[in-house]
């Protein structure tokens, strides 16, 4: 191991962790930061061996395999600290929760938040979520949260944004009908390029778009900063579309 943690990624028994070769992908951020506090590294020795999946091979049977009696599957697209899939995972003790996130600190944070709640419904892919997404089986995903994605402002980087029409046709290939997907920004220009590519993409519709964020729905630091800052979120509720009437 080296000074932030495990290097080696440790799949778990079952059908998603017979990991196929992984394509290469441009993933744009960081994956480090500062060396690890030594309790957050802790934890994440302690937690990531246990909680961390390979890359699924396509078509993989069951995602439910991974947990114990889960009810569905939500995925979370890179969840920064992990306090909203923490929050929603002890909310939701019947639901077994992926979450995708490629920064270390990241992860070692949420893994804390496991180790002192003693969750045991989460799992984490620590790579790009476009390469879980394209592995993941047509219509498993019974909710997914993209929560202040970076809104890669400079026009020159639009192309970076996660929730391009790529992606959201990546979503809607992996999500259930009728499954509900919960996007936020505090980016006025993001906001309007969302509403854009979810329209162009077509799988989705709009089910809600407010300035206020609905009660089952925790906040996350960043949100806080923003608010704080001045800036006003956007949250989104869109809902898959059947797939009889829209292919």
């Amino acid at each position: 191991m080296g000074e932030d943690g495990p290097r080696e990624r440790a799949p778990l028994g079952g059908p998603i962790a017979d990991a196929a070769p992984q394509r290469r992908r441009v993933l744009y951020g960081r994956r480090r930061g500062r060396r690890l506090r030594p309790g957050r590294r802790d934890a994440l020795d302690s937690v990531l061996p246990r909680i961390e999946i390979a890359l699924p091979r396509p078509g993989a049977p069951d995602l439910r395999a991974l947990f114990d009696d889960a009810a569905e599957i939500w995925l979370e697209v890179g969840f920064g600290a992990g306090e909203h899939l923490a929050a929603q995972a002890a909310a939701n003790p019947g639901v077994g929760f992926i979450g995708c996130e490629p920064y270390l600190d990241g992860v070692a944070k949420l893994a804390a938040r496991i180790e002192e709640a003693g969750l045991r419904n989460i799992r984490v892919f620590r790579d790009d979520a476009r390469l879980l997404l394209d592995a993941l089986p047509d219509a498993s995903i019974g909710r997914a949260f993209v929560l202040f994605p970076d809104p890669w402002p400079k026009a020159r980087h639009h192309k970076r944004r996660f929730l391009s029409r790529d992606g959201f046709q990546a979503l809607a290939r992996a999500m259930k009908d009728g499954a509900e997907l919960r996007v936020a920004t505090d980016d006025a220009g993001y906001e309007g390029w969302i509403r854009e590519h979810a329209a162009a993409e077509g799988s989705f519709r709009l089910a809600a778009d407010s300035r206020a964020r609905p009660p089952d729905w925790p906040a996350t630091r960043y949100e806080e900063k923003a608010v704080a800052a001045g800036r006003r979120p956007a949250y989104f509720s869109f809902v898959r579309r059947n797939r009889h009437d829209h292919p």
